[in-house]
Protein backbone atom coordinates (compact mmCIF):
# COMPACT_ATOMS: atom_id res chain seq x y z
CA UNK A 1 0.00 0.00 0.00
CA UNK A 2 1.64 3.01 -0.95
CA UNK A 3 1.58 6.47 0.87
CA UNK A 4 -0.07 9.58 1.13
CA UNK A 5 -0.06 12.78 2.62
CA UNK A 6 4.09 12.63 3.01
CA UNK A 7 3.43 9.00 4.68
CA UNK A 8 6.27 6.42 3.46
CA UNK A 9 5.63 2.80 4.00
CA UNK A 10 7.54 2.95 7.10
CA UNK A 11 5.27 5.35 8.38
CA UNK A 12 2.15 3.52 6.81
CA UNK A 13 3.56 0.34 8.68
CA UNK A 14 4.08 1.64 12.04
CA UNK A 15 0.37 3.28 11.72
CA UNK A 16 -0.73 -0.14 11.12
CA UNK A 17 1.00 -1.52 14.20
CA UNK A 18 -0.67 1.45 16.36
CA UNK A 19 -3.91 0.38 15.25
CA UNK A 20 -3.14 -3.53 16.29
CA UNK A 21 -2.02 -2.88 19.60
CA UNK A 22 -4.70 -1.01 19.74
CA UNK A 23 -7.04 -3.85 19.38
CA UNK A 24 -5.08 -5.87 21.32
CA UNK A 25 -5.42 -3.33 24.04
CA UNK A 26 -9.78 -3.21 23.35
CA UNK A 27 -10.10 -6.97 23.76
CA UNK A 28 -8.97 -6.86 27.32
CA UNK A 29 -12.66 -5.11 27.82
CA UNK A 30 -14.41 -7.01 24.86
CA UNK A 31 -16.70 -9.79 26.27
CA UNK A 32 -15.43 -9.21 30.03
CA UNK A 33 -16.96 -8.73 32.86
CA UNK A 34 -19.48 -6.30 32.58
CA UNK A 35 -18.88 -4.42 35.58
CA UNK A 36 -14.94 -3.63 34.12
CA UNK A 37 -16.21 -1.63 31.52
CA UNK A 38 -17.14 1.15 33.84
CA UNK A 39 -20.35 2.12 31.52
CA UNK A 40 -21.09 5.79 31.38
CA UNK A 41 -24.15 7.44 29.41
CA UNK A 42 -22.94 10.78 27.75
CA UNK A 43 -26.66 10.69 26.60
CA UNK A 44 -27.34 12.06 22.73
CA UNK A 45 -30.61 12.25 20.83
CA UNK A 46 -30.95 8.76 20.55
CA UNK A 47 -30.86 8.07 24.08
CA UNK A 48 -28.39 5.81 25.82
CA UNK A 49 -24.96 6.75 24.46
CA UNK A 50 -22.14 4.77 26.56
CA UNK A 51 -18.99 5.69 26.43
CA UNK A 52 -16.80 2.70 28.49
CA UNK A 53 -13.31 2.09 29.73
CA UNK A 54 -12.27 0.92 26.46
CA UNK A 55 -12.98 3.78 24.73
CA UNK A 56 -10.64 6.04 26.65
CA UNK A 57 -7.83 3.69 27.02
CA UNK A 58 -7.66 2.83 23.29
CA UNK A 59 -7.98 6.38 21.81
CA UNK A 60 -5.22 7.63 24.78
CA UNK A 61 -3.17 4.98 23.61
CA UNK A 62 -3.47 5.81 19.69
CA UNK A 63 -3.18 10.11 20.41
CA UNK A 64 0.15 8.80 22.65
CA UNK A 65 1.54 6.50 19.45
CA UNK A 66 0.85 9.49 16.69
CA UNK A 67 2.36 12.60 18.66
CA UNK A 68 5.59 10.52 18.86
CA UNK A 69 5.54 9.56 15.24
CA UNK A 70 4.19 13.10 14.19
CA UNK A 71 4.66 15.53 16.86
CA UNK A 72 2.73 18.45 14.30
CA UNK A 73 -0.21 16.96 14.01
CA UNK A 74 -2.84 17.90 15.14
CA UNK A 75 -5.62 15.00 16.48
CA UNK A 76 -9.32 15.27 16.67
CA UNK A 77 -10.66 11.85 18.46
CA UNK A 78 -14.43 11.06 19.99
CA UNK A 79 -13.11 11.06 23.35
CA UNK A 80 -10.82 13.88 23.83
CA UNK A 81 -12.07 16.30 21.17
CA UNK A 82 -9.16 18.12 19.42
CA UNK A 83 -5.76 18.48 20.48
CA UNK A 84 -2.52 20.14 18.79
CA UNK A 85 -2.80 23.11 16.17
CA UNK A 86 -6.30 23.66 14.62
CA UNK A 87 -4.39 24.86 11.62
CA UNK A 88 -1.93 21.92 10.79
CA UNK A 89 -2.38 20.36 7.21
CA UNK A 90 -2.98 17.24 8.92
CA UNK A 91 -5.60 16.03 11.02
CA UNK A 92 -5.94 12.70 12.43
CA UNK A 93 -9.04 11.39 13.04
CA UNK A 94 -9.57 9.02 15.89
CA UNK A 95 -12.80 7.10 16.70
CA UNK A 96 -11.44 4.45 19.36
CA UNK A 97 -14.64 2.30 18.99
CA UNK A 98 -17.00 2.92 16.56
CA UNK A 99 -20.06 0.93 17.88
CA UNK A 100 -20.15 0.90 21.50
CA UNK A 101 -23.21 0.04 21.50
CA UNK A 102 -22.70 -3.10 20.04
CA UNK A 103 -19.08 -3.54 21.81
CA UNK A 104 -20.95 -3.56 25.32
CA UNK A 105 -23.71 -5.85 23.99
CA UNK A 106 -21.23 -8.34 23.27
CA UNK A 107 -21.33 -8.42 19.14
CA UNK A 108 -18.51 -8.17 16.88
CA UNK A 109 -19.82 -5.24 14.84
CA UNK A 110 -17.57 -2.77 16.32
CA UNK A 111 -14.60 -1.20 15.10
CA UNK A 112 -10.96 0.60 15.72
CA UNK A 113 -10.96 4.02 13.27
CA UNK A 114 -8.15 5.88 12.06
CA UNK A 115 -8.30 8.77 9.03
CA UNK A 116 -6.18 11.22 8.01
CA UNK A 117 -7.11 14.34 6.26
CA UNK A 118 -4.18 16.54 4.50
CA UNK A 119 -5.73 20.35 3.24
CA UNK A 120 -9.17 19.07 4.71
CA UNK A 121 -8.94 15.73 2.38
CA UNK A 122 -9.09 12.07 2.88
CA UNK A 123 -5.89 10.52 2.00
CA UNK A 124 -5.42 7.05 4.59
CA UNK A 125 -7.97 5.02 6.37
CA UNK A 126 -7.70 2.44 8.84
CA UNK A 127 -10.59 0.49 9.89
CA UNK A 128 -9.99 -2.70 12.61
CA UNK A 129 -12.03 -5.51 13.63
CA UNK A 130 -9.09 -6.89 16.52
CA UNK A 131 -12.17 -10.05 17.35
CA UNK A 132 -12.48 -10.97 13.88
CA UNK A 133 -8.62 -10.69 13.16
CA UNK A 134 -9.90 -8.31 10.29
CA UNK A 135 -7.86 -4.67 9.27
CA UNK A 136 -9.33 -2.86 6.38
CA UNK A 137 -6.70 0.15 5.33
CA UNK A 138 -6.24 2.52 2.43
CA UNK A 139 -3.43 5.24 1.49
CA UNK A 140 -2.80 6.82 -1.66
CA UNK A 141 -5.96 5.35 -3.44
CA UNK A 142 -5.10 1.97 -2.83
CA UNK A 143 -6.66 -0.41 -0.62
CA UNK A 144 -6.12 -4.03 1.18
CA UNK A 145 -8.28 -6.26 3.30
CA UNK A 146 -6.47 -8.42 5.34
CA UNK A 147 -8.01 -10.76 7.08
CA UNK A 148 -6.77 -13.35 10.66
CA UNK A 149 -4.24 -15.36 8.58
CA UNK A 150 -2.00 -12.72 7.54
CA UNK A 151 -2.85 -12.47 4.05
CA UNK A 152 -3.55 -9.14 1.98
CA UNK A 153 -5.96 -8.94 -0.72
CA UNK A 154 -6.95 -5.77 -2.52
CA UNK A 155 -10.26 -4.10 -1.63
CA UNK A 156 -12.69 -4.33 -4.46
CA UNK A 157 -16.62 -3.44 -4.01
CA UNK A 158 -18.93 -5.36 -6.52
CA UNK A 159 -20.60 -4.51 -9.54
CA UNK A 160 -23.86 -3.29 -8.62
CA UNK A 161 -25.83 -0.58 -10.55
CA UNK A 162 -29.35 -0.89 -10.19
CA UNK A 163 -30.81 -0.24 -6.65
CA UNK A 164 -33.44 -3.48 -7.30
CA UNK A 165 -30.41 -6.06 -6.76
CA UNK A 166 -28.76 -3.60 -3.98
CA UNK A 167 -27.85 -5.26 -0.71
CA UNK A 168 -28.13 -1.94 1.88
CA UNK A 169 -27.27 -1.58 5.69
CA UNK A 170 -27.99 0.95 8.29
CA UNK A 171 -26.84 0.96 11.94
CA UNK A 172 -30.34 1.88 13.15
CA UNK A 173 -33.05 4.03 11.67
CA UNK A 174 -33.66 6.12 14.60
CA UNK A 175 -30.28 8.13 13.17
CA UNK A 176 -32.75 9.68 10.76
CA UNK A 177 -34.18 12.38 12.89
CA UNK A 178 -36.58 14.99 10.90
CA UNK A 179 -40.01 13.21 9.42
CA UNK A 180 -37.92 14.70 5.96
CA UNK A 181 -34.77 12.25 6.77
CA UNK A 182 -37.43 9.28 7.62
CA UNK A 183 -38.95 10.15 4.30
CA UNK A 184 -35.60 10.07 2.34
CA UNK A 185 -34.95 6.49 3.98
CA UNK A 186 -37.94 5.33 3.25
CA UNK A 187 -37.73 6.11 -0.24
CA UNK A 188 -34.81 4.28 -0.71
CA UNK A 189 -35.05 1.33 1.46
CA UNK A 190 -38.30 0.56 -0.76
CA UNK A 191 -36.26 0.29 -3.56
CA UNK A 192 -33.61 -2.06 -2.97
CA UNK A 193 -33.74 -5.81 -2.62
CA UNK A 194 -32.55 -6.19 0.86
CA UNK A 195 -32.12 -4.07 3.66
CA UNK A 196 -30.33 -4.97 6.75
CA UNK A 197 -29.74 -3.29 10.46
CA UNK A 198 -26.64 -3.14 12.48
CA UNK A 199 -23.06 -3.21 11.37
CA UNK A 200 -22.03 0.64 12.75
CA UNK A 201 -18.44 0.67 10.82
CA UNK A 202 -18.46 -2.85 9.74
CA UNK A 203 -20.70 -2.21 7.25
CA UNK A 204 -18.74 0.18 5.44
CA UNK A 205 -15.84 -2.17 5.41
CA UNK A 206 -17.98 -4.88 3.84
CA UNK A 207 -19.14 -2.65 1.10
CA UNK A 208 -15.45 -2.13 0.36
CA UNK A 209 -14.64 -6.20 0.11
CA UNK A 210 -17.83 -6.67 -1.96
CA UNK A 211 -20.32 -8.05 0.06
CA UNK A 212 -22.87 -5.43 0.05
CA UNK A 213 -23.67 -2.88 -2.07
CA UNK A 214 -25.18 0.47 -0.19
CA UNK A 215 -25.15 1.92 3.40
CA UNK A 216 -27.21 4.78 3.81
CA UNK A 217 -26.64 6.42 7.05
CA UNK A 218 -27.29 10.08 8.84
CA UNK A 219 -25.80 12.02 12.12
CA UNK A 220 -22.65 11.10 11.76
CA UNK A 221 -19.29 12.85 13.15
CA UNK A 222 -16.24 13.62 11.41
CA UNK A 223 -14.96 10.85 12.75
CA UNK A 224 -17.34 8.02 12.16
CA UNK A 225 -17.37 8.93 8.15
CA UNK A 226 -13.36 10.37 7.30
CA UNK A 227 -11.35 7.20 8.48
CA UNK A 228 -13.96 5.04 5.80
CA UNK A 229 -13.64 7.52 2.85
CA UNK A 230 -10.36 6.20 1.51
CA UNK A 231 -10.83 2.78 2.27
CA UNK A 232 -14.27 2.92 0.12
CA UNK A 233 -12.92 5.25 -2.29
CA UNK A 234 -9.52 2.33 -3.12
CA UNK A 235 -12.51 -0.37 -3.77
CA UNK A 236 -13.93 1.59 -6.60
CA UNK A 237 -16.97 2.40 -4.54
CA UNK A 238 -18.40 5.99 -4.41
CA UNK A 239 -19.74 7.91 -0.83
CA UNK A 240 -20.77 11.64 -0.15
CA UNK A 241 -23.47 13.50 1.75
CA UNK A 242 -26.83 14.23 0.04
CA UNK A 243 -25.06 17.29 -1.62
CA UNK A 244 -22.61 14.81 -3.47
CA UNK A 245 -19.97 16.45 -1.58
CA UNK A 246 -16.59 14.31 0.15
CA UNK A 247 -18.64 14.01 3.48
CA UNK A 248 -15.67 14.95 5.85
CA UNK A 249 -18.51 16.79 8.21
CA UNK A 250 -20.19 13.55 8.53
CA UNK A 251 -24.09 14.12 8.85
CA UNK A 252 -26.14 12.45 6.00
CA UNK A 253 -23.96 9.71 4.25
CA UNK A 254 -24.47 7.56 1.10
CA UNK A 255 -21.90 4.88 0.21
CA UNK A 256 -22.36 2.79 -2.74
CA UNK A 257 -20.54 0.05 -4.40
CA UNK A 258 -20.31 1.86 -7.99
CA UNK A 259 -20.68 5.47 -9.26
CA UNK A 260 -24.08 4.49 -11.28
CA UNK A 261 -25.78 3.03 -7.99
CA UNK A 262 -24.43 6.20 -6.09
CA UNK A 263 -26.52 8.24 -8.82
CA UNK A 264 -29.79 6.43 -8.34
CA UNK A 265 -30.02 6.30 -4.40
CA UNK A 266 -29.08 9.81 -4.21
CA UNK A 267 -31.60 10.57 -6.88
CA UNK A 268 -34.13 8.81 -4.43
CA UNK A 269 -32.97 10.33 -1.06
CA UNK A 270 -33.00 13.71 -2.79
CA UNK A 271 -36.68 12.95 -4.34
CA UNK A 272 -35.59 13.29 -7.59
CA UNK A 273 -36.67 9.74 -8.59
Amino acid sequence: MSGGAGLGQADLDGVGGLVAEAGRLALRWFRADPAALGVADKGGRTGFDPVTEADRAVEGLIRAGLAERFPGDAVLGEEQGLTGDPDAPRRWMVDPIDGTKAFVSGVPAWGILLGLLDGGRPVAGWLHQPYLGETFAAAGGRGTFTGRDGAASPLRARGTTRMADAVMYTTHPNMFATEEERAAFGRIAGAVRLQRFGGDCYSYGLLALGQVDLVVEADLHPYDIVPLIPIIEAAGGTVTDRAGRTPVEGGFVVAAATPELHAAALALVNGRS
